[in-house]
């Protein structure tokens, strides 16, 4: 190959994001919609304006739960969700009355704003940059043309439970079936219509960034 051809031939692109507080971010401060869901359901908990009780349960009760059920309890095979039941439990336990319990509805109304787009927004820039980044994936590569690549890959590699893939597509995001650990994480092709080809989760690969797992794992699913 010659040298100007060489220096002519495009190369590929792998584009990796973290998801919570790059891609979204809760709409309110979490200890105030938990203060705020308490209350609808008949637990006081203080202020929902200023929840700094309801904060630092929080914090310890998602340490213990963290300690004695590591990765949101797949180590364990809890699972995430009664993982998080658990933490929504343990953070309102010293507010209930005596004979009071902790409502399963409760549970149930926090882990379902939690798995959508209703407890988070979507950051302003985010589906632009996307709908850039498929507009110049589908453009037959060139030399000519301003975008570098001659193959784009999105994926996203981030420290979390299962729900991530559902709280983007809530969003109107489109997300490749291939996942680490899942029947398609080789097999399923790409769609050009996906906004996201893959997405490697450290609930399924068991450590946590900066773990070198965790991105030989994103390496894995090209």
């Amino acid at each position: 190959m010659s040298v100007a051809k060489a220096a002519g031939t495009k190369r590929n692109l792998l584009l990796c994001f973290d998801a919570f507080g790059t891609l979204f971010t809760p709409s309110v401060p979490i200890p105030s919609a938990y203060a705020v869901a308490a209350t609808r359901h008949g637990i006081q908990c203080g202020d929902p304006k200023n929840p700094q009780m309801v904060a630092t349960r929080f914090k310890r009760a998602f340490k213990e739960q963290s300690n004695s059920n590591p990765n949101y309890g797949k180590a364990t095979g809890l699972g995430a969700e009664k993982w998080w039941g658990n933490v929504i439990r343990k953070t309102f336990e010293e507010f209930l009355q005596p004979g009071q319990q902790v409502p399963q509805a409760l549970v149930t109304d926090l882990l379902e704003r939690y798995s959508t787009r209703d407890g988070y927004n979507l950051y302003h820039d985010v589906k632009p940059f996307f709908d850039m980044l498929k507009e110049n994936a589908a453009h037959k590569p060139d030399n000519k043309t301003a975008w570098r690549w001659s193959k784009t890959v999105v994926g996203i590699v981030t420290n979390s439970d299962d729900r991530v893939p559902g709280i983007l597509e809530s969003f109107g995001l489109k997300i490749g079936p291939r996942r680490i650990g899942t029947p398609d994480q080789r097999t399923a092709q790409v769609c050009l219509e996906d906004d996201i080809s893959f997405v490697v989760l450290s609930y399924d690969v068991g450590v946590e960034k900066p773990d070198r797992q965790m991105f030989d794992a994103a390496i894995e699913m090209l």
